[in-house]
């Protein structure tokens, strides 16, 4: 019997041990926040961020207030997120955001298209620049498929991290300009990154994803990216998370290092 009550006592030491390495190393990657009695769960805390995202993007709220609110909920999200056992990748562990491609086909104009100057996230659906890569397809048809295999193409996650935000019921004539997108926060790399015009989305805010998961296939839902003069392509967009500020990120270079996945 004594025997059996030191092995529960070393069993309980262990688990408190463990418990407190992974506060630390929360602690260590993310933002300091308050202390809560009760921490509410990760999909409720991505369902909150969603629907702050929204109110940005449809200009439904200050730049002062949402630079406050989103601040402080990626703060709770980034917590949660170790918690719950998310884990951080390098920047040579990530993968390219469409199987079957490569960064051969991204656009070739000067900077691959990627200017910052004028963007702010803030500015929502109005912002200006183009702070992102547009990843071309093979698709003269403009059927969203790919016309060697006739199938979809996947979009993948180039990094891990949690998927924060998303739109999923895009119609066409809508103004708004992602069409079906994704937003995932790497809480390792502090970033945020993007991922638009997508036709069907295979995660939701809350889903904890890893470089190299099935995130969505490729579309043209979007505003300009529904018209016939645009080819299909995903808009693809980082954004480095510092000071409170939201900096697009030209990550051309680590994009021609990543792995490429087969179709």
């Amino acid at each position: 019997m004594a025997i059996r009550n030191i092995y529960c006592l070393l069993l309980l030491l262990l688990c408190i041990i463990s418990f407190n390495t992974s506060l630390l190393t929360a602690s260590e990657n993310c933002p300091k926040i308050p202390p809560q009695a009760v921490k509410p769960t990760l999909g409720r805390l991505c369902s909150d961020y969603n629907e702050l995202n929204i109110l940005i993007r449809d200009g439904q709220i200050s730049k002062t207030e949402a630079r406050k609110r989103l601040n402080a909920k990626l703060a709770e999200i980034c917590i949660e997120y170790y918690l719950s056992y998310g884990l951080d990748y390098t920047s040579e562990q990530w993968v390219f955001p469409l199987a079957g491609y490569s960064s051969n086909n991204i656009e070739k104009a000067k900077n691959h298209g990627f200017i910052k100057n004028g963007y702010d996230f803030f500015s929502g659906n109005r912002h200006g620049g183009h702070p992102a890569y547009d990843i071309y397809i093979r698709d003269k048809n403009l059927d969203s498929r790919d016309d060697t295999s006739s199938k979809p193409v996947s979009v993948i996650s180039m990094t891990g991290g949690i998927v924060v935000a998303s739109e999923k019921l895009w119609q066409k004539g809508s103004a708004l300009r992602g069409g079906n997108y994704l937003w995932i926060y790497d809480p390792g790399n502090n970033l945020l990154i993007y991922y638009a015009h997508n036709e069907e989305l295979f995660v939701e805010p809350g889903t904890i994803v890893r470089p190299g998961d099935l995130i969505a296939t490729l579309g043209r839902s979007g505003f300009n990216a529904a018209k016939k003069r645009s080819p299909t392509h995903l808009h693809f967009s980082v954004l480095n998370i510092a000071n409170g500020r939201l900096k697009p990120v030209p990550v051309y270079r680590n994009l021609k290092r990543t792995k490429n996945l087969p179709a």
